[in-house]
């Protein structure tokens, strides 16, 4: 680390006061000490990344913040003055506004509605000042909505875009945003950047919280990273590195064995693994037709696009989830048989699903049966399954995956989100396969996590396994040794030098040239 610890340079402006001044927070619940001693300043027209594992005290300090919780000890600043009392919602909500990953609209109601809820005087609504009002807003910060559209009806990214509103129709000039990234696709994210650009000229600060370390680069000025309670540093981020920035988040042991999980890039050689051919498929979640690729032994291979692309399909027709309407799949020179996950999972097929709540794991299960549920055959004599077997089996891939939990026998529902992911990769590598399909396997999860899950997939894929990876995250693309672009259900591009560029692939993904 550079002698950065504890510094608060690089501030926009010095002769305005901080749009939040946290001084010597500490925070306890019990004998936990969630914050001890930390300091945070964010200017206005500064757009500030608060980083660390889950953990680490983010969200004890986003709710000391937003006046949800009283610090034991230290005091808040909004602008100068001295934050009001916890029961004054009013005074919080004029000064502060979060925007939290998972969506607080009211489907029910429009977005005119949504922008001013709880803002009407008397027990009149005058619709017509309202609906007038929210255009003004909206075309005044250059967001793009029918007010009088259902909430509803609105994406994910259109529903950020009435949270933010609703904050700056408030009056907040204090913006948090917690995690903003994590349900939109590449080209929204960039969109959700450029909003980002806008707000702060205007002078609004931004708190900006995220597993994503490229995002902290891409639209932050200055970082400060918690660790354990703890303020490491804060610091530009012109001054910090992906490797120092890591350091400070997990410590030196642990950074430095991430560090040494660098992917090969090397050519895979000899037949394909995987083959596809004149594969068509059609899912509500997006469609492919006629594509064919190959993924050899010791080769990772990305298939990257937009949201509705194709690139689900592909890897759920992979795994026999869904069954082609055409085309044919081959593993190690065989047929596999359309729409049969069993048949897949007997032929050496390993499936890491997106969704983990949905399709990863069986939450009432503890860790052991979870982690087993693919091998029971092998661990089983006249249909009973060995309990000493299951326990080796479970306790080798716990440790493989640096899986936390009180005991093999605890449920998985009751494990930490990255703990959860590990316990549905460690399920997919149950089996040694021969083949592993991953769907962005470290969403929701923290950078130590993150950084774990992919070096099991990298050892897996050097131990000759062959890895299809779909993902729109760059930080997940980076253990691949190629990367194909999947556009409108058809592969349009492939990359085979790393690293690679966010911007060439989001410019294929959507048709553009990038200019050299």
């Amino acid at each position: 680390m550079t002698s950065v610890e504890g510094t608060d340079s690089g501030r926009p402006d010095q002769f305005r006061p901080p749009a939040a001044d946290a001084e010597s927070i500490s925070k306890a619940f019990g004998r936990t000490k969630a914050l001890q001693d930390v300091s945070l300043t964010v200017e206005p027209g500064e757009c500030h990344a608060l980083v660390g594992r889950n953990g680490a005290g983010k969200s004890t300090l986003v709710a000391i913040l937003t006046g949800l919780l009283k610090p034991d000890t230290g005091s808040v600043r909004l602008y100068g003055e001295p934050a009001p009392s916890l029961s004054d919602r009013a005074g919080w909500q004029e000064r502060v506004a979060c925007v939290y990953q998972r969506s607080m609209v009211i489907p029910t109601l429009s977005v005119g509605e949504n922008i001013f809820l709880n803002r009407t005087e008397g027990s009149l609504v005058h619709w017509q000042e309202l609906r007038r009002q929210s255009r003004k807003l909206l075309l005044e910060w250059g967001f793009d909505l029918d007010v009088d559209q259902l909430a509803a009806e609105l994406s994910v990214e259109q529903k950020q875009i009435v949270e933010i509103a609703r904050a700056l129709a408030i009056g907040a000039r204090f913006l948090i945003l917690d995690e903003p990234t994590a349900s939109l696709e590449s080209r929204a994210i960039e969109r959700l950047f450029e909003r980002i650009r806008r707000v702060k000229e205007s002078g609004v600060a931004i708190l900006y919280i995220s597993h994503h370390l490229e995002e902290v680069y891409e639209v932050c000025d200055r970082a400060t990273v918690l660790r354990d309670g703890k303020r490491i540093v804060t610091a530009p981020v012109t001054e910090l590195d992906h490797e120092q920035l890591v350091t400070a988040m997990v410590g030196g042991e642990l950074a430095r064995a991430i560090r040494d999980q660098t992917p090969r890039t090397d050519d895979a050689e000899g037949a394909p693994r995987l083959s596809v051919r004149g594969l068509s498929v059609q899912t509500p979640l997006g469609s492919v037709e006629e594509v064919s690729l190959d993924v050899r032994a010791g080769e990772c291979v990305g298939l990257f696009g937009l949201r509705g692309s194709g690139t689900v399909a592909i890897a759920d027709a992979v795994a026999g989830l869904v069954k082609p309407s055409a085309g044919a799949i081959e593993l190690d020179g065989g047929p596999l048989q359309p729409g049969r996950v069993d048949i897949a999972l007997r032929k050496g097929v390993g499936y890491v699903p997106e969704d983990r709540h949905a399709r990863g794991f069986v939450p009432t299960l503890g860790v052991a049966e979870n982690l087993t549920l693919p091998i029971l055959e092998r661990l089983s004599r006249w249909g009973l399954v060995s309990s000493n077997k299951r326990q080796a089996a479970a306790d080798a891939l716990s440790v493989r995956l640096q899986i936390v939990a009180s005991s093999s026998e605890q449920p998985v529902a009751e494990l930490s989100g990255g703990n959860q992911q590990k316990v549905v990769v460690g399920r997919a590598l149950a089996a040694q396969p021969s083949l592993l399909v991953v769907v962005s396997p470290t969403v929701g999860v923290d950078v130590a996590s993150k950084e774990a899950l992919l070096g099991v997939i990298d050892a897996a894929r050097k131990d000759g396994a062959a890895v299809l990876l779909v993902s729109d995250d760059l930080d997940e693309l980076r253990i691949c040794t190629r990367v194909l672009i999947v556009r409108r259900g058809k592969i349009v591009k492939e990359f085979r030098e790393a690293p690679w560029d966010r911007h060439e692939l989001i410019a294929a993904a959507e048709g553009l040239e990038v200019a050299a």
